[in-house]
Order: structure tokens, then C-alpha cells, then sequence
């Protein structure tokens, strides 16, 4: 009897009382743990299951023996001509675990517990509908009616501010314009009573 199993992405053959090396596992040492992703299975009588992808009601129970780390590999990287070279040396984490049994899981244990869950979840999806909109609608109307006499009030006493300053700024401008025009007259006058002499 033996089953294939997914354990952390990598595909382990199993089979009861054998000791095998798998990527670590956060669980300490000594606890049970067991693994639902079970791709294939082999009985004693020869009778095999396939998965689609998994094979449901199927575990496989194990035992954590230790945890350790795999002897080291050294990582060089070098480019040619560049000067350039590092060396890193790595130790992979491992979990050593004890096979103790791959057996079914009871059906009538989950059909129990699906029902009692959706019921609660509708429950408070029915009580939740209902409040939230019935109290979110009152305030963004009386908002919207607050805001526009706010801003109409504003702008009416502002509007004649603006205007007044305009008015008395414009006749001073008109005396300077006069003052260069008289300034410029008497300029082209002084260059014609040059000290030339007459014939």
C-alpha cells in the first residue's frame, strides 16, 4: 500500500512506517501533522486511485521526527573580464517525518459542519443588508441641501468687493498718460535748435 502525495509543492512516494526527508515545516518536532493532497493511491489488494486533481476523503497522517539542515552548497558566480565574483554557500532547511497511517476521513463529520455554516453566514448577510442602506440615504440628501445655500451666501457679498477698487484705480492712470505725452513734445523741440551754422 502507497500513496503520492503534494507536500510544500513537491511530490513524495508514502508509505506507512517509512521515514522521509520533506521541505520544511513550521510545526515543532514530536506533533502531528497531516497532508490532504493526495494524488494517487495504491491499496494492499492492488486496487488504485487516480485524482482529479486530488483524491477526496484521503489522508495521510505523519509524525514530525526532527527538523535539520542538508549539507552545504556553495553558489559562485563569476563574469569574465568584469572583475567581477561572489561566492554564497547555502543549507536547505529540511523536517525529517514518520509515515503512521494514510487512511479515509469520516464523510458524515464535514456533511455536519457545511450546513450549520452557510445557515449562519445567511443569517448575518440578511441582517447586515437592510441597515446599511436605510441610514446611509437620510444623510447624503440633507448634505446635498446644505451645501449649496452655503455657497450662494458667499458669493453675493463678495460680487460688489470686487467692483468698487476697479473704479477708483482707472482715473489715475489717465493723468500719467497725459504728463508723457507733453514730456515727449517738449523733447523733439530741444534737438532742432542744434548749433549748426546758416549760410
Amino acid at each position: 500500500m502507497y500513496a503520492i502525495v503534494e507536500i510544500a509543492g513537491k511530490q513524495f512516494r508514502v508509505s506507512k512506517n517509512i521515514n522521509l526527508k520533506v521541505p520544511r515545516v513550521s510545526v515543532d518536532s514530536g506533533s502531528k501533522i497531516e497532508f490532504n493532497k493526495v494524488l494517487f493511491f495504491e491499496d494492499d489488494n492492488g486496487k488504485s486511485q487516480i485524482g482529479k486533481p486530488v483524491i477526496d476523503n484521503l489522508i495521510v497522517s505523519a509524525t514530525v521526527v526532527e527538523h535539520g539542515r542538508d549539507k552545504k552548497v556553495i553558489v559562485f558566480k563569476k563574469k569574465r573580464r568584469k572583475g567581477y565574483q561572489k561566492k554564497n554557500g547555502h543549507r536547505q532547511g529540511f523536517s525529517l517525518i514518520k509515515i503512521d497511517d494514510i487512511g479515509t476521513v469520516k464523510k458524515a463529520a464535514k456533511a455536519e459542519v457545511k450546513p450549520a455554516a452557510k445557515e449562519e453566514a445567511k443569517k448575518e448577510v440578511a441582517e447586515k443588508k437592510p441597515v446599511a442602506p436605510k441610514k446611509a440615504a437620510p444623510k447624503k440628501a440633507a448634505a446635498k441641501k446644505e451645501t449649496p445655500a452655503k455657497k450662494e451666501a458667499p458669493a453675493k457679498e463678495a460680487a460688489p468687493a470686487k467692483k468698487a477698487p476697479a473704479k477708483k484705480a482707472a482715473p489715475k492712470k489717465k493723468p500719467a498718460a497725459a504728463k508723457k505725452t507733453g514730456d515727449t513734445a517738449k523733447k523733439a523741440v530741444k534737438p532742432k535748435s542744434s548749433g549748426k551754422k546758416e549760410a
